[in-house]
């Protein structure tokens, strides 16, 4: 398994029951129909390199939103945001996120602004 498969998106049989342990399990989504992207099924995406992400990761993906229009006042709050952070800690491509459902979008949404906005 190559680096980009590791860590981001592992084969699960779609439950969403806790894995391995609630926090990380928080970042694990499961997806209710397996999504094929370039000849692959993923059966869940794996957020839970978050947990490595930092301040300049952020800001790199505000100017990119910005190079593309995007002037949202809470950018962090957007769904385009959240598919943007999820490219990053992924490193699968934008597109594999544009075709999501919207479950699994809103799904993707919700865990990256908890995460960012939890405290401690």
């Amino acid at each position: 398994m190559d680096k980009q498969e590791k860590g981001m998106m592992d084969v699960m049989e779609g439950s969403t029951e806790v894995v391995k342990g609630e926090a990380e399990n928080f970042l694990v989504i499961a997806l209710k129909t397996p999504v094929r992207f370039e000849g692959k099924n993923y059966d869940r995406i794996d957020l839970t390199r978050l947990q490595d992400i930092t301040a300049a990761d952020m800001i790199a993906v505000n100017r990119r939103m910005s190079r593309s229009g995007n002037v949202d006042i809470t950018p962090e709050l957007t769904l385009e945001y959240a598919l943007n952070i999820a490219n990053v800690v992924t490193g699968l491509p934008l597109e594999f996120f544009d075709q999501l459902p919207p479950y699994a979008a809103m799904a993707i949404k919700g865990r990256v602004t908890n995460f960012l906005y939890r405290q401690g």
